[in-house]
């Protein structure tokens, strides 16, 4: 009997506003200019039409992925004052959307990036439940924190919670949802639920039947060492940046190790980085397509903005085309508000300018280096392969697609890269589940008596 390949797991990503999506409504343009774009921007189409998310989940149906993902902004970012331009275009709720994607949509999963900073574990737990009903069991729920206080003004509580606190927070969130999904009987009867923790006191009976998964999925979209730990105690997916082949197994290996500690077994937690692909016809036509499309992405002041996120500082009198500034980056600088500055600017500062003295780049080249987001670039074969050695050697038990267009950005991988993948028996060519957590490989959760 030959040797079962290791299954792929694959979902989608809604691009939303960032500089990863050249934002072209019809097909890609040689002229876009994604970084300071103005509001009337066709990206206000892509970004808020129900089009776009219909035709991107459909793919996604249509390609077989195990599940849609929508990502969350509570608050407008704001760069040297002024909002953003790209979020000019809006930032729509998840779940709603996902509400509307149930109807359209008969298997694939449907997940929902919820803060569980400034929400609360009665209503979002209600809300998840209702998705997981109306759309048969396919509820997903990806869990994130914040300690800023930027975009804690929306909110009544403000930015109060310390930045220790907010997987401390989210632990205890997920942990009473969990209670509350699981407070009706096997008969079918709700029963009081009671909770008294550090963050929560809460009791009552709750309002919606237990779902067809038990639980909604629960994702943990984090790289720290605390995001590590607490996507092994409580996730069933973790979505990391980790993208090439040594990184993604350095940390496959050291987030699965982290499972024994909670009594939980390795495919228990799938992992599943965030990528991006260029295919093309010939290895030198998705290079060129590849080159171009960084180009559109990251504009002259495209350059500018991300170095002024890093540097902390105004650099407009900079010329994107010479070399990086000689300043020192500002550590406590409230320039941007409403994006996380990945690491110590000052040592990211560092690399990138080793970076630029090595290979003597401009600012803009070396923004487009350092920030390289092609995961997957080749022809249709290459690709597949590429994918399947990463599953295959424990880099990733999947990926998590973010296309550069919106919303046909997952065409050519669903026409050319599936069959592939399927020709290679290591991607299903039928759902043979109704549910995310069948598509998953998941265990269902134990009633309570």
């Amino acid at each position: 009997m030959s040797r079962q390949h290791k299954q792929i797991h694959l979902a989608a990503h809604f691009p939303g506003v960032n500089n990863t999506t050249v934002w072209t409504v019809p097909p890609a343009s040689p002229t876009t200019t994604p970084g300071r774009c103005a509001s009337r921007n066709p990206a206000l189409g892509s970004q808020i039409d129900f089009d776009s998310f219909e035709h991107l989940a459909r793919t996604a149906e249509r390609g077989l992925f195990d599940f849609f993902f929508l990502a969350e902004g509570l608050r407008l970012r704001e760069h040297n004052g002024r909002i953003h331009d790209l979020d000019v275009v809006g930032r729509p709720e998840s779940i709603t959307v996902l509400n509307a994607l149930a109807a359209v949509t008969e298997r694939l999963g449907l997940a929902a990036t919820v803060n569980a900073t400034f929400n609360e574990p009665y209503e979002l737990a209600r809300r998840l439940a209702s998705l997981d009903h109306l759309s048969g069991g396919r509820a997903a729920w990806n869990v994130v924190t914040s300690s800023d206080a930027f975009t804690g003004e929306n909110f009544r509580r403000g930015g109060f919670l310390d930045r220790a606190d907010r997987y401390t927070r989210a632990a205890e969130f997920v942990a009473t949802a969990r209670e509350l999904w699981d407070s009706w009987t096997p008969a079918g009867r709700p029963r009081p639920f009671a909770h008294t923790g550090r963050h929560f006191t809460i009791d009552g009976e709750f309002g919606v039947p237990r779902s067809p998964q038990g639980h909604p999925v629960v994702i943990q979209a984090g790289d720290s060492d605390e995001g590590r730990e607490f996507a092994a105690s409580a996730a069933d997916i973790i979505f990391t940046r980790h993208g090439s082949l040594e990184a993604g197994r350095t940390f496959y290996a050291d987030v699965k190790r982290r499972l024994a500690r909670y009594g939980r077994a390795p495919e228990e937690l799938k992992i599943m980085p965030g990528v991006t692909l260029v295919l093309g016809d010939t290895a030198a036509d998705a290079q060129e397509k590849a080159a171009e499309i960084r180009l559109q992405q990251v504009s002259p002041q495209t350059a500018l903005l991300t170095l002024e996120q890093i540097w902390g500082v105004d650099l407009s009198g900079y010329d994107p085309d010479g070399p990086l500034p000689h300043i020192d980056p500002d550590p406590d600088s409230q320039l941007t508000q409403g994006r996380v500055r990945h690491g110590d600017p000052l040592a990211v500062a560092a690399k990138w300018r080793a970076l630029s003295e090595e290979k003597g780049l401009s600012i803009r080249q070396t923004v487009i280096e350092a920030n390289g987001r092609q995961s997957f670039i080749g022809t249709p074969e290459a690709v597949a392969a590429q994918m399947a050695e990463f599953v295959a050697t424990d880099a990733a038990d999947g990926f998590i697609l973010v296309p550069h267009l919106t919303p046909g950005g997952l065409d050519d991988f669903v026409d050319r890269v599936v069959p592939l993948l399927q020709e290679r028996g290591v991607f299903r060519t039928a759902y043979t589940g109704t549910t995310l957590r069948d598509h998953l490989g998941l265990r269902y959760p134990a009633e309570r008596g």
